[in-house]
């Protein structure tokens, strides 16, 4: 099986074609202009991560945009998302402030990265 990506760690955007095997397995993967090419379409056919950004209301009404710390399994998006809008945050929230500490379980947190809207 052939799929077709496009390649998204850097500018340039790489038409890759990844051949796919029985199991999902990489078989090969062409297109690619340099070997981060290859890591991208390997992870995004056996293991897509995302990270997620969103905003979060403040105790006083006002937004603050957010993101996860780090990249979290693409099935986990929504749950992120669930716990991202049920939290309040304190008005005096600054850039880089941990919100909440190990989203769903996991490595992530959810920081600050704008200053209140």
């Amino acid at each position: 099986m052939e799929r077709i990506l496009t390649c998204i760690v850097c500018p340039r955007g790489c038409a890759l074609s990844v051949e796919l095997g029985d199991g999902g397995e990489v078989l090969s993967v062409k297109g690619n202009a340099c070997k981060r090419g290859v890591v991208y379409a390997e992870n995004e056919c056996t293991h897509p991560m995302r990270t997620v950004t969103s905003t979060v209301k403040l105790e006083d009404g006002r937004l603050i945009a957010v993101k996860t710390s780090q990249t979290v399994p693409k099935e986990m998006v929504f749950a992120v998302m669930n716990e991202i809008n049920k939290v309040r945050a304190s008005s005096s929230v600054r850039i880089g402030e941990v919100i909440i500490k190990g989203v769903c379980g996991l490595a992530a947190d959810i920081v600050a990265t704008s200053e209140p809207m």
